[in-house]
């Protein structure tokens, strides 16, 4: 019955692959940018909000004034 063929790993070194550097450096420069493109999403998000947010509450207190007021000309007040 034939031996199977014993390899040693010693012997045999990995494939020198040479645009594996360039592909890494590229992924890392993407996952940079990525980063950056969100924590600048996030910080524009933030600004939406509290803006959005301040005008609500400068609506709602121009409602109430303007409210109050009718209220008072009408009750005599």
């Amino acid at each position: 019955m034939a031996q199977p063929l014993q390899r040693s790993l010693a012997d045999e070194s990995p494939p020198i692959d040479p645009t594996a550097i360039q592909r890494a450096y590229r992924l890392e420069r993407a996952k940079r940018r990525a980063r950056v493109e969100r924590a600048q999403a996030r910080r524009l998000a933030a600004l939406r909000f509290f803006t959005v947010l301040g005008l609500l509450l400068a609506l709602s207190i121009v409602l109430s004034l303007t409210i109050w007021q009718q209220i008072q000309r009408l009750f005599g007040l």
